[in-house]
């Protein structure tokens, strides 16, 4: 059975291509998606896309992924990431692996956005490698679901 593997996209990332894109480059969602689901299928997996501008919806998203036997997430929560206890503990309450993505170098941004209450319950964290990012991600997310369990609990 094919493992899967949940992207999902919080608010505002449905404007990839068309906001700030000296910042997030020129690539839509759309695309991103479509690009990162035929690697998905070439590679024998199953992805999943989701994108809300509303906290409530990934929420509820995060909490279905369990009932839809995901594998993995991979998870932009955009500015959500800095604010949301509600997107954490929903992120442990499935216990789903997942891995933070950050199209930009939230580092190198404003302070407000050096702080994550994603990251230290992420496998990993992805930060300013661009729509690129989500294609690193995707690797991971293969390379993880298809390792042991202990070995993948090492990582």
């Amino acid at each position: 059975m094919a493992k899967t593997i949940l992207l999902i996209n919080g608010p505002n990332l449905n404007l990839l291509g068309t906001r700030e894109t000296p910042i997030y480059g020129s690539q839509s969602l759309a695309e991103v998606e479509k690009a990162l689901g035929e690697d998905a299928r070439a590679r024998g997996l199953s992805l999943q896309c989701f994108q809300s501008n509303h906290e409530g919806a990934l929420i509820d998203r995060i909490q279905a992924a369990r009932g839809d036997e995901v594998d993995f997430i991979i998870i932009n929560a955009a500015s959500l990431t800095h604010t949301s206890i509600g997107l954490r503990d929903a992120l442990a309450g499935v216990a789903i692996p997942y891995l933070e993505v950050h199209i930009s170098n939230v580092h190198s941004r404003e302070s407000f956005r050096h702080v994550s209450l994603l990251a230290d319950r992420a496998v990993g964290t992805l930060v300013g490698l661009g729509t690129a990012g989500y294609r690193y991600a995707l690797d991971f997310a293969a390379s993880y679901t298809a390792a042991p369990a202990g070995a993948a609990a090492r990582r």
